[in-house]
């Protein structure tokens, strides 16, 4: 669907209030190292979880062009606030893949029900009566402080081949969590560790991760459902990094004044905004590539280098940022620092690395398979 002719789903109209929101909290956040329930309902309030979700079940069914500009907005007064956003948008993406029987128990009371995910399989899952036996250990399982629902995955150990790889859905009080993450930045994403000791998992509250890999939903025939984690992959992750950067611009601008505004300042300013605006272009390309549904393997390829590249220059421009602000941008107080270290945080996510990302695929793509 052509841009001009998406529909607005609100998100986007919605994130100017939930950044206004989030910025006043964000000291108190960052400083407690969790989101306020206020800041939170106000995630769930402006559609972030619902964004994906199918209509049938109340959803919006959105864009993501357009989650992607409204999880920038957010970020530019709370990153942590903008990447709980995102998060819970893309874990109801997932769960479209799931049983139709699956998707009425998540949503039986509602599409802004929030679901964290653990992408990585961590667990074991043995077939049992009735569905599947679970049990394991994930981290960095982002806003599972306000999940209703998880989203995990785990291994299945076949009798022949290698094991199979599947995603469960399991309700609000069949998990634990540790208070494990402990990061320098992006304190108040609550990505802590769950836990899950031999649960029951119903068969249609599960699905073959190799659905998301391949975007082949045999569950939901909508185009936002039916879209490969390649070409998505790096957007949850590196959209709340460029609201981050533009925050830091901010905070950095605001300290070039008096005497401290000189030509070389000015021209530090210019070149750092240059590159946001550069990194900006190559995650919004990513969006806009992902609803056209026109998608190549170079198309995938670059997707991920995009995503990598993105993060890499807006990492170096907070550096610069920092360096522009000197000692008082540092201070514990100033939302520099803290714009800061959530984009170094954030960008060392595996998604946003060349090496375990982008490397191999756009190298392929440029240079053909290489020879064995």
């Amino acid at each position: 669907m052509p841009a001009d002719m998406q529909l607005d789903t609100g998100t986007a109209g919605a994130a100017e209030a939930v950044r206004a929101l989030a910025a006043r909290y964000a000291a108190d956040a960052d400083s407690s190292r969790k989101l306020s329930r206020e800041v939170a309902d106000a995630v769930r309030d402006a559609g972030f979880a619902r964004h994906f979700v199918g209509r049938e079940h109340g959803g919006a069914e959105g864009t993501f062009a357009e989650l992607t500009r409204a999880v920038v907005d957010v970020a530019r007064g709370c990153a942590s606030t903008a990447w709980y956003a995102s998060l819970a948008a893309y874990s109801g993406r997932i769960a479209s893949h799931l049983p139709r029987e699956g998707r009425e128990s998540v949503w039986s009371d509602g599409p802004d029900t929030v679901i964290a995910t653990a992408l990585m399989p961590a667990g074991r899952a043995v077939k049992a009566d009735g569905g599947w036996r679970i049990s394991g250990r994930w981290n960095y399982v982002s806003g599972i402080d306000f999940a209703g629902w998880a989203l995990v995955c785990a291994v299945v150990p076949g009798a022949e081949g290698p094991p199979a790889i599947r995603f469960f859905a399991l309700p609000w009080g069949t998990w634990t969590v540790e208070n494990t993450w402990d990061s320098v930045g992006m304190r108040a994403t609550g990505s802590h560790t769950v836990t899950v000791e031999d649960v029951l998992v119903a068969e249609h509250l599960s699905f073959d991760r190799q659905e998301l890999l391949t975007g082949r939903n045999s569950s939901s025939d909508r185009p936002v459902h039916n879209v490969p984690l390649q070409a998505v992959a790096g957007l949850p992750f590196v959209a709340p990094v460029v609201g981050a950067a533009l925050g830091a611009l901010d905070a950095a601008a605001a300290t070039v004044t008096g005497r401290r505004r000189t030509p070389a300042n000015e021209v530090k300013l210019v070149r750092a905004a240059g590159r946001i605006d550069a990194a900006r272009l190559l995650v919004e390309q990513n969006a806009d590539a992902a609803d056209s549904q026109r998608l190549d393997r170079g198309l995938l390829a670059r997707a991920e280098r995009n995503a990598t590249t993105a993060a890499e220059i807006l990492r170096d421009s907070a550096g610069l940022l920092v360096a522009l602000a000197g000692t008082g941008g540092l201070g514990e107080t100033h939302a520099l620092q803290r714009h800061w270290r959530d984009i170094t945080s954030a960008t060392s996510h595996v998604a946003l690395q060349y090496e375990t990302s982008a490397a191999r695929s756009h190298a392929n793509a440029l240079l053909g398979p290489a020879e064995e």
